[in-house]
């Protein structure tokens, strides 16, 4: 709603004395033109009707006019107030949504679309969890999971974006961030591997990874901590597929002798669904913290406030790694 000022003119030729209407004012021209008696608008303002009419006399001097006059019928407008009383209930309704945008958020009963950018890695490991909890709670609400990508900080700074989750470092001035679980790395391979069994402590070791032959993810926010890793303790690898992303992982994992190195919950995610062997990584690589993040316009809007909860409450609390 465009910006309304009600303003009072004086008739002083051509100069025009600017007198803003106080809000009681402007609630007392609408009481009136809906009752038309003093007495049941001074019920309605809770107010005494001595001061109402105190009020109403203040109206008609900086209205310069009687507004409503005094008959059988009751108190009956005049036309100056016949003209005016649209623009008072549009000022009047703008008021009362300004004073309602910090109302709490129903999960219950709100119509409202969500949308969280996030990797694929989490639309395995956390989105079917996120969809579960919202339907069960709030039956109007849908989910949108958007892309991490270059134009990540203007979707949410614009509002296109309401969260977003992830290994995000670049995401700090004028963001608001939260840790949700601390990931470190594993190793997957197919359960019965022709060259690596059960006995980890012979089977298992650097030289063994560097032997064997992997599959390499070129995506997800964390893949370069892995590369720089192997880069900075000269360690090569035998890569024989790559891949943008999960898609298809624990499939190829499950029908070939190849090794995957990846974060810790989604190499265990896939591990549990797929009868993966989880093995230990036999290099250091710096672990991190997978974050919701949200732009500062929106720290207090509560529909957001209300999925940042949700989304603490479920991953701080059930990640394999808090």
């Amino acid at each position: 709603m465009s910006a309304i000022h009600i303003i009072a003119y004086h008739n002083k030729g051509m100069d025009k004395d600017l007198a803003p209407l106080d809000v009681k004012l402007l609630r007392l021209l609408d009481q009136l033109y809906a009752t038309r008696s003093v007495t049941r608008s001074a019920e309605a303002l809770g107010q005494s009707q001595p001061t109402v009419s105190i009020w109403l006399a203040r109206l008609r001097k900086q209205l310069n006019d009687p507004l409503f006059v005094r008959t059988a019928e009751g108190m009956l407008p005049t036309p100056r107030t016949d003209a005016l009383i649209a623009t008072v209930r549009e000022v009047l309704t703008g008021l009362q949504r300004l004073s309602e945008s910090g109302a709490a958020f129903d999960p219950s009963t709100a119509q409202r679309r969500f949308r969280i950018c996030m990797t694929d890695a989490s639309h395995i490991t956390l989105l079917p969890r996120l969809l579960s909890h919202v339907r069960a709670v709030a039956p109007g609400v849908a989910l949108e999971a958007g892309r991490i990508d270059a134009e990540l900080a203007q979707a949410l700074q614009a509002g296109d974006a309401d969260l977003a989750i992830g290994y995000l470092p670049w995401l700090d001035t004028g963001f608001y961030q939260q840790t949700l679980y601390a990931q470190d790395w594993i190793c997957l391979t197919n359960a019965r591997h022709p060259r690596i069994n059960s006995d980890l402590a012979t089977d298992w070791n650097l030289g063994v990874y560097q032997a064997e032959a992997h599959i390499a993810i070129s995506s997800g926010t964390g893949h370069q901590l892995l590369d720089n890793a192997l880069a900075s303790q000269h360690i090569t690898r035998r890569v024989l597929l790559e891949l943008p992303g999960f898609l298809g992982l624990s499939a190829i994992l499950s029908t070939t002798d190849l090794v995957a190195t990846l974060p810790r919950h989604i190499g265990e995610t896939l591990a549990r669904t797929a009868g993966l062997r989880v093995l230990p990584c036999p290099l250091p690589i710096p672990g991190f913290t997978v974050k919701q993040y949200w732009h500062a316009r929106y720290q207090h809007d509560s529909a957001c406030r209300w999925m940042r909860g949700v989304c603490a409450e479920l991953f701080m609390k059930n990640a394999s790694h808090p």
